[in-house]
């Protein structure tokens, strides 16, 4: 098992159990839960090939590039697009890489992306993970056990160690958005100061086509600091700040709690989900929030 403080392989597959115990929701539009549920995913239709028109065929699904190269009229064929597809992407700040209580929040965020990788699976979806990086590729699209493996793997090497060329949330989102496809479904790990640097219209373009949740890890120390002094190591050095007083535990809030006060007051409003998962809380507890939040639109 884990230290806390770097994630393991092998907690991470133990998730499974308790991601694939929970009955997948019934879904309707925008994969909410509804009156009835579709055997596709995504779009519905994907392109296929293109042949030569013939009588009969639908003029709305006219190739017209074809069309003009050739000089003779050519119709797009499509086929059901059955497999939707699950990416999450992992924020890799430096500031995830810290915690007080039971796990570091990085270890934290590797356990809820298996949480979800093992829903996915479950699902039937096909799952692509990545992270902010201009170096390494993002794990690209697969599903079954096969997939998942893969997508732990990641997890478990990028929260090891901040990684050194970790480009930041904003980079990872447009990457995302290049790579996913209507209908897909997108999970954001974050820091609450990462989701704080995306402009507001950049959550409402991507909610506005996939279904969006965004996780934010925290730590109790955080969220509800004791009201003591509390020694701190700043390098070398070592600083105490006394967090009975009000100034100094109005700047602590300020720095801990105010950003992600913003991100759950702006994000819904945005058409994006958004959960709290703390360093202490069970891994998989925010689905049980998730669920709840979806039985309450149907």
């Amino acid at each position: 098992m884990s230290d806390g403080i770097r994630p393991t392989l092998q907690e991470l597959i133990a998730l499974r159990a308790s991601a694939q115990r929970r009955p997948p929701a019934r879904r309707g539009r925008h994969s909410v839960t509804g009156p009835s549920a579709s055997s596709l995913r995504g779009r519905g239709m994907e392109y296929a090939e293109s042949r030569e028109y013939v009588a009969g065929d639908d003029v709305r699904h006219i190739d017209w590039r074809l069309t003009a190269r050739s000089g003779r009229t050519h119709t797009k064929l499509f086929q059901a697009e059955r497999e939707r597809l699950t990416l999450i992407v992992a924020d890799t700040s430096p500031l995830l890489y810290f915690g007080t209580r039971v796990r570091f929040k990085s270890v934290q965020a590797a356990r809820a992306g298996a949480v979800a990788a093992w829903q996915a699976v479950r699902d039937g979806d096909r799952l692509a993970i990545l992270r902010g990086s201009a170096t390494e590729a993002p794990i690209p699209p697969a599903s079954g056990t096969r997939g998942a493996l893969r997508v732990l793997d990641a997890l478990v090497r990028w929260y090891a160690n901040p990684p050194v060329d970790d480009l930041g949330l904003a980079f990872a989102l447009d990457h995302a958005a290049r790579l996913l496809r209507p209908g897909s479904r997108l999970l954001v790990l974050a820091e609450p100061h990462s989701v704080a640097g995306i402009p507001d219209t950049r959550w409402t373009a991507l909610a506005a086509h996939h279904d969006v949740v965004v996780l934010l890890l925290t730590d109790p120390l955080e969220t509800d600091p004791p009201l003591r002094q509390l020694p701190f190591a700043a390098g070398d050095r070592r600083i105490e700040l006394d967090l009975a007083s009000p100034g100094q535990r109005e700047a602590w809030q300020g720095e801990f709690q105010a950003p992600l006060e913003r991100a759950l007051d702006r994000l819904p409003s945005r058409g994006v989900q958004v959960r709290t998962l703390s360093t202490d809380a069970a891994s998989d507890a925010w689905l049980v929030a998730l669920g709840r939040a979806q039985s309450q639109v149907a």
